[in-house]
Parts: C-alpha cells; structure tokens; sequence
C-alpha cells in the first residue's frame, strides 16, 4: 500500500493547528518560543505581535520581563537570522549549526572570538565599539573588519541587549556577552532542532529542512536518522513527507478563524513550499524582492491580504474580493489588535 496523499487543505490545516493559529492557547511566552522553536525577530515588534496572535490574554510586559531576565534572548540563529529563542534552545541551536559553514564556524571568527568575548565581558558595546576594537587590537579595517565583527560576535556568544527587543525598541544596538551555553552533541542537538520543527511545522519534506535551516541535506539526513521511525506521507505533486508519530493532523473541513500575522513571521518562511498558506499568486506581494516579508492576514486559513496601521487604525489590503462574513470577522479581529497597539 502507497504511502497517504496529504492534501492541501489538510497540510493547512495540520500547519494551523501546530502553529496555535487554529485555536490560540493560553501560554507563557516562553512556552510559545519554545514550541515555535523561535520567534523572528528583525521587526521589534513582531514577535509581540506573533505572540498576540498566537495566545489568549498576551500582554507586552510579560515577554519583556523573560527579555530582561535573558530567559529569552535576541541572537543570530536559524537562517543567520535574528530570533527570540529561549537560553536553553541557544545552546541546543548553536552545537546544531556547528558542523555548517556558516560565517562564525569560519578560523578567523574562533581566532577572534576570544579577544571579542573578553572586550564584551564587563559591559554592553556598540558595532562601532567592536569596529574600533578590531582594528586597535588586529589591525582590521573596513568591510574585513565589519564582516569579522559580525562573525566573531556570534562566535563570542554576544547576543543582542534585551533592549533591542522591546516593544518600542532602542534603535542603537548594542550586544552583551551571554554566559556560555552547555555543550551539545551536533547530530544529537540537530535531531532535537528537527524533532521540534516538524512537530511545530509538520508535515515537511527534506527541501523544506533545508529552508528552515540552510544546513547541508547530508547533515540534516543524519540527524532525521535519529528520529525514526518517522510517519511518512506524500503531498499532491508526489514529494516524500516526513512528520513526528502522533503528531496532529486535523480534519481538512475545520474552520479557520482570521488571523493578523507580523513581518516575517515563521510560518511563512519556513518552508521550501509556501503554498500551505501561501498562495503562489500572492507569493511576490508578500516577499519582496529585498527579503521583506508584508503584515498579512489569513482568511479560511490562507493569506488573503496585508495590512498596516495608520493613526492608530488597522487598514486592510485584500488581494480579492471578501465574503461579507469574512469582512466582518475581520473588522472585529482588527479592532482587537488596534487596542493591542494602545494597551
């Protein structure tokens, strides 16, 4: 017997309902980081507003507080990016992209790392600070000495202040040094990573690990060895999915409330194939060619439009005509998130 045909109704479906954009939870915001396996966070405010979305009765403080207390910090990790992760899953992250080459893997960056580490030990810097330092003590200049920044300071365990993370963050980033993290397995740490992912965004097919990660597929083959045994499924254009035993596949029929979803937001950007909420018609409107990713909102479980908010008003750009019923339901999802903004 041939492996279940998912379709894609029930790939969105599945997808929601791991992503608590189903039916939201009353969780901690730590609980959501962890669950997520990470929060983008370029945008300040977008993992408040990711959170919001996500959870019943979020307020701003409350992640603010797990900021302050580095319980959750703001570092690069998955895809070079900047996330929210929680203390513990910065260190299961960093021994899992150790065996890649990414910039701070590199001999320069572990030769650095030290002196960077130690010039960060007593008080938060500033790039400009780091620049300077570089140059004083290794006679690095220009785009060298940027990019040498940038690798040594991930390297070093510099993360970004908490307050860079806030609502309405300090726009000068400065960086402190985070205690260094317990030392992890890279397969083993790899295979938790996985392990998370597919039960945060699962069903998913190799391609789209190789997306959420930018690891190397023999890698990422390695660690899903771990794993088994994994279900098995097939899409509808034939690619092999992998997914966690037991994990959540809900009827394709369910109804999907609207949703508000902040820039850059995980569920969109972390697979191969976005078309699971994602409609390839609306692909280019919603990624842009710089990287940026729009404000959207999900009708019937689909992004069916941007947003933005203007004087203190949520404004709505749908790319095709809405039902009367999803208007509305709109309309009063909007006005929850307009008192969000002023609460």
């Amino acid at each position: 017997m041939g492996e279940r045909v998912l379709t894609l109704r029930e790939l969105n479906r599945a997808t929601l309902a791991r992503q608590l954009l189903l039916e939201p939870k009353r969780l901690s915001p730590t609980a959501v980081i962890e669950r997520l396996v990470g929060v983008q966070a370029q945008w300040p405010p977008a993992p408040h507003l990711g959170i919001w979305t996500r959870t019943t009765s979020f307020r701003r403080e409350a992640l603010e507080r797990e900021l302050a207390s580095a319980t959750v910090v703001k570092a690069t990790v998955i895809r070079q990016t900047l996330h929210l992760v929680t203390r513990r899953d910065y260190g299961i992250f960093r021994a899992a992209m150790s065996e890649t080459n990414f910039p701070w893997e590199s001999s320069q960056a572990k030769h650095l790392a030290p002196s960077v580490r130690a010039f960060a030990a007593t008080d938060p810097v500033t790039m400009a600070d780091g620049l300077a330092h570089l140059e004083r003590e290794h006679g690095l200049t220009g785009v060298d000495a940027r990019r040498a920044w940038r690798a040594a300071r991930v390297r070093a365990h510099l993360v970004h202040h908490p307050e860079t993370a806030l609502w309405r963050a300090r726009p000068a980033g400065r960086f402190v040094a985070l205690q260094e993290p317990e030392m992890h397995d890279p397969t083993e740490a790899r295979a938790e990573i996985l392990r998370r992912y597919l039960a945060a965004f699962g069903p998913s097919s190799r391609r789209d690990m190789v997306a959420w990660t930018m690891m190397h597929v023999p890698e990422i083959s390695r660690a899903l060895e771990r794993l088994e045994p994994l279900r098995r499924f097939r899409d509808e254009h034939g690619r092999e999915l992998l997914d966690m035993p037991r994990a959540p596949l809900p009827d394709p029929d369910i109804p999907a409330p609207v949703r508000f979803l902040p820039k850059w937001d995980n569920v969109l950007l972390a697979f191969a194939d976005r078309t699971r909420v994602l409609p390839e018609q609306y692909r280019k409107r919603v990624i842009r060619m710089n990287g940026d990713v729009a404000q959207t909102f999900l009708v019937d479980g689909f992004v069916a439009g941007i947003w933005r908010v203007e004087s203190g008003r949520v404004v709505l750009e749908p790319f095709a005509a809405l039902s009367r019923s999803a208007r509305r339901e709109l309309e009063d999802e909007a006005g929850r998130l307009e008192a969000f903004f002023v609460d």
